[in-house]
């Protein structure tokens, strides 16, 4: 290698679309000098186009999006890190020429929702507890196959908590929290979770932005890993016919330091609003948290997902959990998402539900005591929608949702996952197949 290639130095320009793919460029040091304050040129259609790289139809185009106009990712230079030698890595947000936020821009929409948390006076602070599975497989030999019938990196059998991996997996993940120390970003544990191969990893509490920033990091991180080792991972909602996988996010608000969720006798007044509106906008958020069609095929009561739209304190099988009495880890964990979900539009949508609640002071439904899972119809406990379709009509109509995330949002939204649900029954997805070989094409290996 000469001395020229070993010294070589990238900057990579990193931001997702809608679909929480993360996209990017790599460019020089000098060209990354030359525009980190005006912007780097995208072609607008990275907002127009699905997982298969098709033209999505159906939705009305506003004047900055449908012709291959250029929108600028403006560097955060904050984000800024070595991500390996010769390589830097920053993340960005998208803007219009005119110096508005592009309006389907997931990060900027959590910036302004954190902001407008702000204005009430509270801080936020989240973490997220993110699953995947592991195979022994290659990429290239898991795309030969068309994603099916792998093995599980680790060993055959499933169970929760299990020390008895072969150090194959064990390196594996040995290798990622390396990575991410070495990233500066900052996780609390990892384990074997419930199927074969499978993992989760947590990540530490910190501002929602800088969360949703490290959880996309960090499945890059656990790709770029699985490639160096041979192996393969999979963030899909359910990689295989078995056990899904979700994306728990824990949240706290604070003033002046204090937890407010924190009240001596159960959740404070302020924890109580919170939950009303998630649970309130829940119906709606189902459409985002869950985004493709392998998403609702983990809405199985006693297998693990809420299937209620629910609250309960210290209640894993609700929707809504809700951690009290210790004003250091008084939360709540929203329960809904699946692992295949864009981290930043995740966030959005639980911070808006926050909001609606506490500027609506929304009282929530009577906790949910005993199992939230297979209650009968007469409870009074609605189903959380368990197809696309049910979840793109209850967001299409939540007013709370399009107040805080926008219309634009929305009807864009709606309007992508019909384009979903057809390409799914027109291109060779089977809804009566526990797993189809159209969904393992197609999102097995994104987002």
């Amino acid at each position: 290698m000469s001395e020229l290639t070993r010294t070589r130095h990238a900057v990579r320009l990193e931001a997702t679309n809608h679909e929480g793919s993360l996209l990017g460029k790599n460019v020089s040091p000098a060209k990354f000098e030359a525009g980190k304050e005006a912007g780097f040129a995208f072609a607008d259609i990275l907002f127009a186009i699905d997982l298969n790289n098709e033209i999505v139809l159906g939705d009305a185009f506003p004047e900055w999006r449908g012709n291959l106009y250029d929108i600028h990712m403006v560097p955060d230079l904050s984000t800024r890190v070595e991500w390996r030698p010769g390589l830097d890595s920053v993340i960005g947000d998208y803007w219009l020429k005119d110096g508005r936020a592009v309006p389907l821009c997931p990060r900027n929409m959590v910036r302004r929702l954190v902001d407008r948390l702000a204005h009430l006076g509270y801080d936020a602070t989240a973490a997220v507890e993110i699953e995947a599975t592991l195979f022994e497989e290659s990429v290239q030999e898991a795309r030969a196959r068309g994603y099916r019938d792998l093995t599980p990196l680790g060993g055959g059998t499933g169970a929760t908590y299990h020390l008895a991996r072969s150090s194959d997996w064990v390196d594996y993940m040995d290798a990622v929290v390396a990575r991410l120390d070495h990233l500066g970003i900052s996780w609390e544990a990892w384990t074997d979770e419930a199927a074969p191969g499978q993992t989760e990893l947590n990540l530490a509490p910190t501002d929602p932005l800088r969360l949703a920033d490290n959880w996309v990091r960090t499945r890059q991180v656990m790709r770029e890993v699985a490639f160096e080792q041979g192996h393969t991972v999979s963030f899909m909602a359910k990689p295989t016919a078995g056990f899904g996988q979700g994306a728990h996010i824990n949240i706290s608000l604070q003033r002046d330091g204090a937890n407010q969720f924190f009240a001596d006798d159960g959740p404070s007044e302020v924890m109580r609003h919170a939950v009303g509106g998630l649970l309130a906008t829940m119906a709606g958020a189902t459409s985002v948290v869950l985004p493709q069609i392998t998403s609702y095929r983990r809405l199985v009561d006693l297998t693990g997902p809420p299937t209620t739209i629910s609250w309960g304190v210290n209640n894993k099988t609700a929707a809504v959990r809700a951690i009290t009495g210790h004003p250091g880890y008084s939360r709540l964990e929203y329960r809904l998402p699946g692992a295949d979900v864009n981290p930043y539009l995740a966030i959005a949508v639980v911070l808006a539900g926050v909001l609606a609640g506490i500027e609506g002071r929304i009282e929530p439904p009577e906790q949910v005591t005993d199992m939230a899972w297979c209650l009968p119809d007469d409870s009074g406990v609605e189903r959380i929608p368990d197809t696309m379709s049910k979840a793109w009509r209850a967001l299409a109509i939540d007013p709370l949702l399009r107040e805080h995330l926008g219309d634009e949002f929305v009807d864009f939204w709606v309007a992508s996952r019909r384009w979903e649900w057809m390409e799914f029954h027109t291109k060779g997805g089977d809804p009566f197949a526990e797993l189809s070989g159209w969904e393992s094409t197609r999102y097995f290996e994104f987002p």
